[in-house]
């Protein structure tokens, strides 16, 4: 039962200390703050996930390997692979979902389908190091001083926190997705207001301002500001090229 409930605790703290990194990258390069992340909340789950899974791994591999180098090693490795699969995985997913990438690596070298690639898979592979070796202890020693009683508040909250922000962003994202799609059978000002919104979703994942091909809708340009502007002329330029 305690090992489940830090789990639950790990989950939220790499949720979120991926929110930070992935939120702090995009906001450098578009310099403005931009709330990089799929929920409504400063949470990135696939973080989450697959600090869960090199954490578990990290476990496995030291009973099953006596050497610690050698434990590391495998660790590393088999944690890099789990999390590409994971990408992999969620890409594909979303896509098939809402008809669009949320992420593309297609111009990245030795990519698969523009789900996964090799240089992220070996960013993957650092911070996995980085998980194990520094992180990690330390998130383990605060934990373990939450008394038992209080974790399963915490825990129960935020299980309850992530499936209400799940369920309203999958929503959100969907009535996005058919305003789009059936933009003609809408009246205009419904329209704007769907696309204003959920200007943050443009803003966090600009491909989906691309979301059916051949589909120019209404049109996302003349309602979103300048920035998003250049970017899905990029994204178009990309694409045409």
């Amino acid at each position: 039962m305690n090992m489940f409930l830090d789990l639950i605790l790990y989950f939220a703290v790499y949720s979120f200390i991926g929110w930070v990194m992935e939120t702090t990258f995009a906001s450098i390069t578009q310099r403005k703050f931009i709330n990089r992340g799929f929920l409504i909340g400063p949470f990135v789950p696939i973080y989450g996930f697959g600090a869960i899974l090199i954490i578990q791994s990290s476990n496995w591999t030291s009973i099953i390997f006596e050497n610690h180098f050698m434990s590391l090693f495998i660790t590393l490795l088999f944690s890099t692979l789990l999390v590409t699969v994971l990408e992999f995985i969620t890409g594909f997913l979303l896509e098939k979902v809402f008809n669009s990438k949320w992420w593309d690596y297609s111009n990245n070298i030795m990519n698969f389908k523009g789900y996964i690639c090799l240089s992220y898979s070996l960013l993957w592979g650092i911070l996995a190091f980085l998980l194990i070796q520094v992180i990690h202890p330390t998130t383990e020693q605060f934990v373990h001083l939450i008394p038992l009683s209080n974790k399963k508040y915490i825990a129960a909250f935020l299980v309850i926190y992530f499936l209400i922000d799940t369920i309203k962003s999958v929503i959100g994202t969907l009535d996005l997705r058919k305003a789009i799609i059936y933009h003609s059978d809408m009246p205009m000002g419904k329209y704007k207001e769907i696309i204003i919104k959920y200007k943050r979703i443009f803003l966090a994942f600009p491909r989906l301002l691309i979301l059916n091909a051949g589909i120019l809708n209404r049109d996302v340009r003349d309602i979103l500001n300048g920035r998003i502007n250049k970017i899905k002329v990029e994204i178009k330029n990309r694409i045409n090229n």
